[in-house]
């Protein structure tokens, strides 16, 4: 009788037994507090070699935080969330960690950040804090070129902070923590990182929620140029379409054109009000700079609305409206991305990709061509790691697989998350056309991947919440800059509608 109640008991409490991969927890957790959240987490750091081929080497600290599920008997396969970029951190993603309230009520959720981001042994260097004209700088080699050389100086080998780096961290984080197999959500840069994790471990891989789908195949400092001129030139056919926009706006194309006639090939000096401050500055205007300024503008729908507005008032030689739109200036780029691990990720994943001549063929007759070149320039210059040799292949799974991506896109397209979901057995892909990158977190988004995660099944998910996603439709187009209502509105006295696209975001 004792036997079997040992036998039993090990069967119970396999994680602690060794029962199918799992082992016991080795990684101290203790009370900690993360950005934007109200309750505590627990977290730790776990050390792992920064070159794996050299274990007696340099080590790096990664940190991972759990928000605990919210019962006494949580289930052993918990949701890890990878962030985007690349160099964007996970434990910035806490907001969206705890709106998972549905899939919290029997799992755990895990925020790792990738190494040299975050808390995770972050690439820092001078050369890229924040500066306060970042916003009209567009050429990054000066400034890459010296953080590349501060981390050398530092001893930290910058070519070794890639994707395949990171798989072998996240493996050796799910070991600490205890876990058996866990499900995977991945937004952007992050799908990448999901499906190369489920390359290399797909027996830990239980379920996986891909938002705006990166295919291995993708080129990131290449292809985004084209597709950000694609969703671009899609707001000047759309406002070709409405007679309220015509009306305001006869011709987005030709206010471009003026704002770049008007700048000149090097620039010019113009006054604009400094939107933190209110203060009036005298500042070199590029058309890079508009250019630059423009494409975060496309990423959400609440944006992309105001880019006829912007741009009128721009070529009538008003830039404030574009300085205070930019995600630079408020500080929220320098916050969420971490620019040298961007640069280590796509130097060794991406840029060697590039066949001769790929780069003067896609980018013939893109206004951002400049800027497209002097982001892959800085791959001369940056320490250059390696990706295995069927690391942009296509892959193919019989993991059940939920996919989504926004008609609104502008750097991964519905295209490419239909192009993935033809090679997973078990999958469904959710194209929501009036939203842009990143669909999972709005509306009723968090329950469908709690639904999903739970099951494991495609098949029996909310049709409510799928129609709400595929029969959205984009936000019409700002034009009249709170002057006055649209006709249909003032006729019904009500606003709702009107307002609706732009609290999106903080809606359940």
């Amino acid at each position: 009788m004792l036997r079997l109640a040992l036998v039993l008991t090990c069967a119970l409490l396999a994680s602690a037994c060794g029962g199918d991969g799992a082992t016991k927890r080795t990684l101290a957790l203790s009370e900690c507090r993360l950005p934007r959240l109200a309750t505590a987490a627990q977290c730790g750091t776990l050390e792992v070699p920064e070159d794996r081929s050299n274990p007696a080497g340099r080590k790096v600290s990664l940190f991972a935080a759990i928000l605990p599920a919210n019962t006494l008997t949580p289930k052993d396969d918990p949701l890890v969330i990878l962030a985007g970029g690349p160099g964007q951190a996970a434990s910035n993603l806490a907001p969206f960690a705890a709106r998972l309230t549905e899939l919290r009520r029997t799992r755990d959720v895990v925020l790792v950040d990738q190494r040299g981001t975050g808390r995770s042994s972050p690439l820092t260097c001078a050369a890229f804090k924040p500066r306060e004209n970042d916003v009209f700088e567009t050429d990054p080699l000066p400034r890459a070129r010296e953080c590349a050389a501060e981390l050398k100086a530092k001893g930290i080998d910058a070519a070794q902070y890639t994707t395949s780096a990171w798989i072998a961290d996240l493996e050796s984080m799910r070991e600490a923590l205890g876990y058996r197999r866990w499900n995977l959500w991945g937004g952007s840069y992050g799908t990448r990182v999901a499906q190369e994790y489920l390359r290399r471990h797909p027996d830990r891989v239980r379920t996986a929620v891909l938002d705006g789908v990166a295919p291995p195949g993708m080129v990131i400092p290449l292809d985004l140029w084209r597709t950000r001129e694609a969703a671009f030139a899609a707001v000047v056919a759309t406002c070709k379409a409405s007679p309220a926009c015509v009306k305001a706006h006869p011709d987005i194309g030709a206010s471009l054109a003026a704002i770049r006639s008007a700048l000149g090939p090097d620039g010019r000096e113009v006054d604009v009000a400094d939107p933190r401050t209110g203060a009036s500055e005298r500042v070199r205007m590029t058309f890079d700079a508009v250019l630059a300024g423009l494409a975060p503008l496309t990423y959400a729908p609440e944006t992309t609305v105001l880019l006829p507005e912007i741009l009128a008032l721009a070529a009538g030689g008003d830039f404030g409206p574009l300085l205070a739109a930019n995600p630079s200036v408020s500080g929220r780029d320098a916050e969420q991305i971490n620019a040298a691990l961007y640069f280590s990720v796509t130097c060794a994943e991406d840029v060697p990709r590039i066949a001769p001549g790929r780069v003067e063929q896609e980018l013939a007759g893109l206004a951002t061509r400049r800027l497209a070149e002097q982001a892959i320039a800085v791959c001369e210059v940056w320490p250059r790691g390696s990706a295995p040799a069927d690391f942009a292949q296509p892959l193919t799974s019989d993991v059940p697989v939920l996919l989504f991506s926004g008609g609104m896109d502008p750097v991964t397209p519905p295209a490419y998350g239909a192009e993935a979901a033809k090679r997973f057995a078990h999958s469904r892909h959710i194209v929501a056309p009036g939203y842009g990158h990143i669909v999972s977190l709005h509306a009723c988004g968090p329950r469908l991947i709690a639904s999903f995660v739970d099951s494991a099944k495609t098949d029996n998910l909310s049709a409510t919440c799928i129609t709400h996603f595929e029969k959205s439709v984009p936000p019409p187009l700002f034009v009249n800059r709170l002057s006055e209502l649209p006709s249909a509105l003032r006729a019904s006295g009500s606003t709702r509608a009107w307002e609706r696209p732009f609290a999106r975001v903080a809606r359940p």
